[in-house]
């Protein structure tokens, strides 16, 4: 073979192979376009394929015979007023308002004695980028429109999974008033705008300037409640009863 054959063979093999190198980086490269025009849609068929809905626990709506008036419960003229400051992701609110308050209403409130108001202190917020504390205490008062706020808000407490991790996000604070049949166009509205956020922020100031720095926070005539067992622990019934009968002795 002559020099200027093997020459020409050596050029035609680099030609092939420079042809075989560009056609390979083009595949190359519509496959990395096709790849990232597709990837949103792949990572959301995943993440609908690993999202497990956490059900909803119903309640049993309760029943007073008490009056009811939005966050209130019993006599405005009765002779000991109760005041409490609490936010619905707070782990020892969850059992105050199970156990206590049901224990206080039954022995108290329903019987003439005592006035009760829930006040909104929803400080979980302040240390989140969340704002299931806010949102969950709005969706309660907009349940409140519909007189529905005590089963909106013991169905909170009973679905209550700690802090700041989507329990109460907004599409389940949307699921709870489903659960509880509400009127969801009218809850809707009310939840979307916000419309109780002035009273939250109400709330909140006046816990603020009342000495509130933790939840729950309970007052007996504007007298605050502490525990027995030490300023750190939440008070118990006994607790509340002690300060309730104090109350009565001071007339």
């Amino acid at each position: 073979m002559s020099k200027r054959t093997e020459m020409r063979e050596k050029r035609q093999r680099e030609r092939v192979r420079n042809k075989i190198i560009m056609i390979l980086l083009m595949v190359a490269g519509s496959l990395l376009i096709v790849f990232a025009l597709i990837l949103p849609t792949v990572q959301a068929v995943i993440d609908k394929a690993n999202e497990t809905e956490v059900p909803v626990i119903p309640i049993v709506p309760r029943t007073f015979d008490a009056p009811v008036d939005g966050t209130s419960i019993g006599d405005p003229s009765a002779p000991v007023r109760m005041d409490t400051w609490e936010d619905f992701q707070c782990p020892a609110c969850v059992n105050f308002s199970q156990i206590v308050m049901t224990q206080i209403i039954d022995t108290y409130v329903e019987t003439g004695v005592l006035y009760y108001t829930f006040h909104f202190y929803p400080f979980i917020d302040n240390y989140a980028e969340t704002r299931e504390s806010d949102q969950s205490a709005s969706a309660a008062l907009c349940a409140g429109e519909q007189e529905a706020f005590w089963d909106y808000h013991d169905i909170l407490f009973t679905n209550w999974d700690g802090e700041n991790k989507g329990a109460f996000a907004d599409e389940r604070l949307v699921r709870f008033a489903e659960s509880l049949s509400l009127d969801m166009d009218a809850f809707n509205a009310c939840f979307e705008e916000g419309r109780y956020q002035d009273l939250i922020d109400q709330d909140f100031a006046l816990g603020e300037t009342s000495g509130v720095n933790s939840t729950p926070y309970v007052f007996i005539n504007m007298q605050r409640v502490l525990s027995q067992a030490g300023e750190q622990y939440v008070p118990g019934f006994e607790d509340i009863s002690a300060a309730i009968q104090a109350a009565l002795g001071g007339e």
